[in-house]
């Protein structure tokens, strides 16, 4: 038994030290950066203050460019003449084709107005599908609302219906902007691995991935039984 509790008092003071000597190691390294700024002369505190007003002066500019070209705002477009127009100006354009008689095109316009306004890196704009025969024709849309989403120009990817977007009326923005996210159209700051919808409330009640894998399973399970 007193073998044990050396073995034991060993081992306490050993992870003891273990905790001091890392304690040790991260005061240090504070030390050690506390006392780089100290030593900062005032010749080098001031080049780092220009550095970051720069980066800030930079920021303001490209703001302010951007709303220049009408980011910011959700807006729609005459023609598919301006389409192109406004596609050449801007790097990043999510473009909402619509038509006045489909319900779901309203749905549509309330998340991207809330988004234009949240991510003025992008261009955000709608047109008429009816009046822009041409284009829906070289871009192959077949269903209304479908978004286009262009980057340099070039269109890269379509949100067609509602299917990418949990399937429901109901989305919510932070559904769409995830969409948005995974075409690298807009500056996403959230996990694109973990898409809103997995917890999106649906029929009043909200459920985990677990539970929508079963319900997904148990659809699978049923559709097969029709076989």
């Amino acid at each position: 038994k007193m073998a044990a509790d050396t073995s034991v008092e060993i081992l306490q003071k050993v992870l003891e030290n273990e905790i001091l000597q890392t304690t040790k190691v991260v005061e240090e390294h504070l030390d050690a950066e506390l006392q780089k700024l100290d030593q900062m002369d005032e010749d080098e505190l001031e080049r780092l203050k220009q550095r970051r007003l720069e980066a800030l002066k930079k920021a303001q500019q490209q703001k302010q460019e951007w709303l220049s070209k009408g980011h910011g705002e959700y807006r729609e477009i005459p023609s598919e003449r301006d389409f192109f127009q406004e596609v050449k100006e801007s790097k990043n354009v999510v473009c909402h084709f619509y038509r006045d008689t489909t319900f779901r095109c309203q749905i549509m316009d309330k998340h991207l107005a809330v988004l234009a306004k949240k991510h003025i890196e992008t261009k955000f704009l709608k047109l008429n599908a009816e009046k822009s025969p041409f284009l829906c024709e070289r871009l192959r849309i077949k269903v209304i609302p479908t978004v286009a989403l262009v980057k340099d120009g070039k269109t890269k990817d379509y949100i067609v219906g509602f299917t990418d977007l949990g399937n429901t009326d109901d989305f919510t923005t932070e559904t769409l902007e995830w969409r948005l996210g995974c075409a690298d159209v807009i500056n996403y700051s959230g996990n694109l691995m973990d898409p809103p919808f997995q917890s999106q409330k649906k029929y009043g009640a909200s459920f985990t991935k677990l539970d929508k894998k079963t319900i997904r399973g148990k659809k699978y399970d049923s559709d097969s039984d029709d076989d």
